[in-house]
C-alpha cells in the first residue's frame, strides 16, 4: 500500500515536471517565431504579437490541464 502511494505520487511528480518542461519548452519556440517574425515584417508586429499570445495561452493552458491532471492522481 505505502509503496503504491510512493509510486503514485513519483509518477505524478513526473508527469507535472514533464508538462511543464514541455510547456517552456513550446512558449520558448513561439517567442523565438514571432521575434524572427517581426524581424523579417516589422509592419506586421501587432498581428504577431497578438497571434503569440493567444497561442502561448493555448499552450499554457494545455500545460495546467496536465498539471492538475497529475495532481489529480495524487488524490483520486
Amino acid at each position: 500500500m505505502l509503496a503504491e502511494l510512493s509510486l503514485t505520487g513519483l509518477g505524478a511528480s513526473i508527469g507535472a515536471a514533464i508538462a511543464a518542461i514541455g510547456a517552456g519548452i513550446g512558449i520558448g519556440k513561439i517567442g523565438a517565431a514571432a521575434m524572427e517574425a517581426i524581424a523579417r515584417q516589422p509592419e506586421a508586429a501587432g498581428d504577431i504579437r497578438s497571434n503569440m499570445i493567444v497561442i502561448a495561452a493555448l499552450v499554457e493552458g494545455v500545460a495546467l490541464f496536465a498539471v492538475i491532471v497529475c495532481v489529480l492522481a495524487l488524490f483520486v
